[in-house]
């Protein structure tokens, strides 16, 4: 049985080995001339040898949407991938100040609408506290209300589409850069890490926005209502509406954790296992193939470090593009809730009513929004982090 079980794994490394000169021949033929390039150079003639049209098309409406707030406004991938990153980050944090302090004078109108509401409001019902007549008086104050209730229900409707059309982008974007590295992956030796991350990334990351769309912003938003609703009624709805809320949050977090450890453990085991492949093909193909094999397994290794770089440089670059998909839309609803508690804050002296708590509500539900995007941002970010890092693991093993 042990000769039986070597005689297998010699097979498998062969074979492996056979597969390893196969892959690389003609890179190699080309790595072994006189002017052999390095593995920077190679890096530059992978890159603009592959296909990124999709990954175009999501940079392009990144640079369109957020037009005057990005420093870098070539909807040209590759030479996004080729430039400044580090001065690109600096200027970027610049114009996401500005975008944040623009939407907060944007919003202002909202909050004018708000305060002028309330006070209107609050005027009704000191009116009918004064006449012994009231029936108008109570019909004019629960129509303000009403109107003002549903401004703010809209808002948070609003913001809830934005959230999770954001939350679809980024997966469309995964799902578009994700063949682009695991092809860089598979090129420097990552044959189970690809087999391993393929069907799993691709499932984890639809799955998500699913989740997100279709049963976490539902919760979120009904529990905002309920909360509401009960501002108005003596018939409280508050501890369903906490329900609803944690169920929300508590559904993220276990998804984000079971995800992160999936993703983390299995992928560590599998990048061990591609460095321990590729080390065993080039010792066999080293010491059983004389004089030729070694000056293969020499030009694969700058083959194999050409795909790292380029597998690096362009996961630089998909994160960078990620945090820009994630970082306006998580800004916007980030500068509604500080208008909600701001409108709040004002209003308090008014006296305590059902204006004031429905905005203390509404100012806590969009922070939970914000808090749901950004775990799901999150999510992604460390998501592609673990798959660019796991093939620099096996690296480390060879």
């Amino acid at each position: 049985m042990k000769a039986i079980r070597n005689s297998s794994l010699w097979k498998m490394i062969f074979a492996f080995a056979v597969s390893f000169l196969l892959f690389f021949q003609g890179q190699l033929a080309f790595a072994q001339g006189d002017s052999a390039p390095s593995p920077a150079q190679l890096s530059e003639q992978q890159l603009g040898s592959i296909g990124t049209d999709q990954i175009e098309t999501y940079w392009k409406q990144v640079v369109d949407d957020n037009n005057g707030y990005l420093p870098e406004t070539n909807p040209n991938f590759k030479s996004f991938v080729q430039s400044d990153k580090q001065g690109f980050l600096k200027k970027l944090f610049g114009g996401l100040l500005r975008f944040f302090l623009n939407e907060l004078i944007v919003s202002s109108s909202l909050l004018g609408t708000l305060i002028m509401l309330s006070v209107f409001s609050t005027l009704l019902q000191a009116i009918q506290s004064a006449f012994e007549v009231k029936t108008v008086s109570k019909v004019a104050y629960i129509v303000v209300t009403l109107v003002l209730l549903v401004l703010l229900l809209n808002s948070f409707r609003l913001a809830a589409g934005y959230t999770a059309d954001t939350v679809r982008t980024m997966s469309q974007f995964l799902i578009a850069l994700i063949p682009l590295i695991f092809g860089l992956t598979a090129a420097a030796g990552g044959a189970a890490s690809v087999a391993f991350f393929h069907p799993l990334i691709i499932f984890l990351v639809n799955i998500s926005g699913w989740l997100v769309s279709v049963f976490i912003m539902p919760l979120l938003f009904m529990s905002a209502l309920l909360g509401i609703v009960s501002t108005l009624s003596e018939y409280k709805l508050t501890k369903l509406s906490d329900l609803l809320r944690n169920i929300a949050l508590f559904t993220l977090a276990a998804f984000f954790a079971v995800f992160l450890g999936v993703m983390s453990v299995q992928g560590a085991a599998a990048a061990i296992s591609d460095g321990l492949m590729v080390k065993s093909a080039k010792f066999f193909t080293a010491n059983f193939l004389p004089v030729v094999g070694r000056m293969f397994t020499e030009a694969a290794d700058t083959v194999i470090g050409a795909s790292v770089i380029l597998k690096n440089t362009v996961g630089i670059a998909g994160l960078l593009i990620l945090f820009c998909i994630t970082a306006f839309p998580l800004l916007k609803v980030l500068s509604l809730a500080f208008i909600y508690n701001v409108a709040a804050a004002v209003l308090q002296p008014l006296g305590k009513g059902p204006v004031t708590d429905s905005l203390v509500i509404m100012a806590k539900s969009m922070f939970y929004l914000f808090s749901a995007l950004a775990i799901v941002s999150l999510m992604f970010f460390l998501a592609l982090t673990i798959i660019i890092t796991s093939g620099n693991i096996s690296l480390m093993v060879r």
